[in-house]
C-alpha cells in the first residue's frame, strides 16, 4: 500500500503540471526518424521509462527503444521496443485517467489486503495472471486466460477444496447455446458428428444416454440435453480442474490450447480461468496432503487415470480486478480496464 501511495503522489505531480501530450498516430521502430519521437521522449521521461535529460533527437535510438520496452513491460505488453497500435493506445491514456486508476485500485488493494490470509491464490483478471502467495511472498506466478468481455470472469472469494485429475467436462448451458450447437450444425452440414469428433456424450433430462445418430441438431430439443466430454488429450479442461465453491459455476483448469498463453491479450475464455504450468500450482496446493509429490502428478497426467483429490487444508482463492499497482521496487504497472470497471473511458480498455 505504501508503494501505491508513493505512485499516486508521483502521478498527482504529473497531472498538476498538465500531464503529457498525445503522441501522433504513427508506427515507430528502431531507427525511425519522425517528429513524433520528440513528444514520445518527453512522455517516456515523465513516467521514468526514459532517463531525463536525454537527447531531443527525432530518431528512435537505442535509449528510446529500451524505454519503450520498459513501458511495455509495465503495461503487460510484449516488449518489442516498437511503437505499434496497442503501445500507442496505452501511451495515450491521459495522466489524469491513470491517476484515477491508481486511486481506485488503492481502494481495491485495501479491501483485498484486509481479507487475505497467509497462504492463498489470487487471480488478477485484467492482468490475466495468477499468483500463489505464502506469507506475503509470491511463490509461483502463472499466465492465465480469463473471460471474454461478453463472458466475464467474476470477482469472488472462496476456498480451493478439490483437484480433479483427468476430469469429465460437463458443458455449461451458455457454451452449449453459444458454441456447441452452432458448431454442431456447421459440422452436420459437412456430414460430420461433433460428438464423435470431440468425444462428447449427450444425455436426456432423466440421465439416459442419447444415440448421436438420432439427434437433429436443427431442432430446439438439443438445448435441453446435458453434454459431457470424456477425459482425453483434447478435453477442454486439459488434464486437471481446480474446484472451489461459488455461485457462478466457474473454476480454474488446464487447457489443450497452450498457444493462448503466449498472447498479451488473454480474455478468451467463457468465464473460467485457464492456468499456464498448472502442474506447478497443483503441486503447491497439495503440499499438505501426505505422500503427494510432483512425480505422482506427472504419473496421473501420463496415465489419463481419473482421480479426485481433496485438499487436506483448503486454500483461499481470490478473483480480483486490479488494473493498476506499484511493485515493491516502486515500478508502477497498468493493465487494460478489460471490463470497463474503472470509469476512465474506452481508451484504457481497448489496447
Amino acid at each position: 500500500i505504501s508503494t501505491m501511495r508513493a505512485a499516486i503522489k508521483r502521478y498527482k505531480k504529473i497531472v498538476s503540471k498538465g500531464g503529457w501530450k498525445k503522441i501522433p498516430s504513427v508506427k515507430l521502430e528502431s531507427g525511425s526518424r519522425h517528429d513524433a519521437v520528440v513528444p514520445l521522449r518527453r512522455r517516456l521521461a515523465l513516467t521514468g521509462d526514459l532517463r531525463k535529460g536525454s537527447s531531443q533527437s527525432r530518431v528512435l535510438d537505442y535509449h528510446v527503444v529500451r524505454a519503450v520496452k520498459h513501458f511495455q513491460v509495465r503495461h503487460g505488453l510484449t516488449p518489442t521496443g516498437k511503437v505499434d497500435r496497442v503501445t500507442l493506445a496505452a501511451l495515450n491514456v491521459s495522466a489524469k485517467k491513470r491517476l484515477r486508476q491508481l486511486n481506485i485500485n488503492l481502494s481495491r488493494l485495501r479491501t483485498h489486503s484486509a481479507s487475505a490470509k497467509k497462504r492463498y491464490v489470487v487471480v488478477n483478471i485484467p492482468a490475466a495472471q495468477i499468483e500463489a502467495v505464502d506469507k506475503d511472498n509470491v511463490v509461483t506466478r502463472h499466465a492465465a486466460v480469463v473471460g471474454k468481455v461478453d463472458r466475464r470472469t467474476p470477482i469472488l472469494k472462496s476456498r480451493i477444496h478439490e483437484i480433479n485429475f483427468n476430469p469429465y467436462w460437463t458443458i455449461p448451458a451458455s457454451i452449449v447455446r453459444k458454441d456447441l450447437v452452432p458448431k454442431a450444425r456447421r459440422l452436420a452440414k459437412r456430414g460430420k458428428d461433433i460428438l464423435a469428433t470431440y468425444k462428447i456424450h449427450a444425455f436426456s433430462a432423466n440421465g439416459r444416454k442419447i444415440n448421436p445418430k438420432k439427434i437433429n441438431w436443427n431442432s430446439s430439443s438439443v438445448y435441453n440435453y446435458r453434454y459431457r466430454q470424456d477425459p482425453w488429450v483434447d478435453n477442454s479442461m486439459g488434464f486437471v480442474k481446480i474446484n472451489f465453491h461459488n455461485q457462478y459455476s466457474v473454476y480454474m483448469h488446464d487447457t489443450p490450447s497452450k498457444s493462448l498463453f503466449g498472447r498479451n491479450y488473454r480474455a478468451q475464455s467463457s468465464g473460467c480461468v485457464r492456468v499456464k504450468h498448472v502442474k506447478t500450482l497443483v503441486n503447491w496446493l497439495l503440499r499438505d496432503n501426505s505422500k503427494w509429490s510432483a512425480k505422482r502428478t506427472d504419473s496421473l497426467e501420463k496415465s489419463g487415470k481419473r482421480q479426485d483429490v481433496r485438499l487436506k487444508k483448503p486454500v483461499p482463492v481470490y478473483f480480483v480486478y486490479m488494473t493498476a499497482w506499484a511493485d515493491p521496487k516502486g515500478m508502477v504497472h497498468f493493465r487494460r480496464d478489460l471490463y470497463r470497471r474503472d470509469g476512465v473511458g474506452k481508451q484504457a480498455a481497448v489496447y
